[in-house]
C-alpha cells in the first residue's frame, strides 16, 4: 500500500491508491492524521486505513501538493558509508560499526520542492538513499525480530554541503541546512516490497543523467543490522527513520568534483517506491 501525505490549500490530508487511484481517506475520516509520524501511534492504523479507504473518493487532484510523508518523528538517524564503492570514494575506511548521525526535520523539503543551495556555499551535493520507517518501537531489538518493526519505506536525497560537513569531524552541520534535503513521494508499506528492502534497484539522475546506480542488497550493514545496533543505544518509536546510506557516484567523489546548481533537476528513483524529484534553487536570502 502507497500512502500520500497532501495539501490542498488550508487542508492537508493522507491518502492510499488502490489500483492505481488515490483514494481520498481524510474527506472520510478527517481526524485521520496527515503525518505517518502520528499515524503510527495507533497501533490500529492498518485497520483504520482499510476501513477508511473502503469508503473513499478519489481523491481530486488538482491544487494537491505532496508533504513529506514523515515531518513530526522524533528521529532521523542517517548512515554514512555502508556502501562499498563509496567507501572507495571517500577518505574514509570501511567501517566496522555504522556512521550514524543525526538530520533533522527543518532540513527536509518534499517531492516537487526545491532543493535550497546555501549562499554560504557551493559545493552542494546529492545523496541517493532508502529510508526506513520505524512502525513499532522498542529497545534492544534483536537482528531476527528487526524487520517486524518497520512500517514502510520510502526515498530520500540526502543533500550535502560537502564544505561544512567536513569542517569538523563530525558530518552535523553540512547535512542540516535549511531545506537542502527532501523525502517522498510517499510511503510504501513494508509488505509490498521484499523482506528487508533488499534488491531493489536504487538510481539517481541529474538532468537526466545517471549518476548513481546500486542494489540495496550491496549495503554494508542491511536494514536489520541498522535497526537492532541502533535500538541497542536508543529506543526506536514510531515515525523515526534511519536512512541507509547512499552508493557510489556522489558529485564529492568525481575528479574533479560536480556539484549541483540552481536550475538542476535531481531525481532519486528506488524500484517498487517511485520517484522523488527536486528542482535546486539558490537561496533568496
Amino acid at each position: 500500500m502507497k500512502l500520500f501525505s497532501y495539501s490542498n490549500g488550508q487542508r492537508t490530508g493522507l491518502a492510499c491508491e488502490r489500483a492505481g487511484v488515490w483514494l481520498d481517506l481524510s474527506e472520510v475520516d478527517p481526524t485521520l492524521p496527515s503525518d505517518m509520524a502520528e499515524l503510527l501511534q495507533d497501533p490500529a492504523w492498518k485497520a483504520r486505513i482499510g476501513h477508511d479507504a473502503d469508503r473513499a473518493r478519489p481523491l481530486d487532484l488538482a491544487g494537491v501538493r505532496h508533504l513529506a510523508p514523515v515531518r513530526r518523528g522524533e528521529k532521523i538517524l542517517c548512515v554514512g558509508l555502508n556502501y562499498l564503492p563509496h567507501v572507495s570514494e571517500s577518505p574514509y575506511p570501511v567501517p566496522t560499526y555504522p556512521v550514524f548521525f543525526p538530520r533533522f526535520a527543518s532540513s527536509l523539503i518534499a517531492h516537487n520542492e526545491p532543493l535550497v543551495r546555501p549562499k554560504l556555499s557551493s559545493d552542494f551535493d546529492y545523496e541517493g538513499e532508502l529510508a526506513v520507517v520505524i512502525g513499532t518501537g522498542g529497545r534492544h531489538i534483536s537482528k531476527e525480530d528487526a524487520l517486524s518493526h518497520v512500517a514502510g519505506y520510502t526515498i530520500f536525497n540526502e543533500g550535502s554541503v560537502r564544505d561544512y560537513q567536513f569542517k569538523a569531524p563530525q558530518w552535523t552541520m553540512g547535512k542540516n541546512f535549511d531545506n537542502s534535503g527532501a523525502c517522498g513521494p510517499w510511503l510504501v508499506t513494508a509488505d509490498e516490497l521484499p523482506e528487508g528492502a533488499s534488491g531493489l534497484h536504487l538510481e539517481t539522475r541529474v538532468n537526466g543523467n545517471v549518476e548513481q546506480s546500486a542494489r540495496t542488497d550491496e549495503m554494508i550493514f542491511s536494514v536489520a543490522d541498522l535497526i537492532a545496533i541502533a535500538s541497542a543505544v536508543m529506543t526506536l518509536k514510531p515515525g523515526d527513520m534511519i536512512v541507509s546510506g547512499t552508493p557510489a557516484g556522489v558529485g564529492f567523489g568525481k575528479k574533479p568534483p560536480v556539484y549541483l546548481k540552481a536550475g538542476d533537476l535531481c531525481e532519486v528513483s528506488i524500484e517498487g517506491l517511485g520517484t522523488l524529484r527536486n528542482k535546486v534553487e539558490d537561496e533568496r536570502i
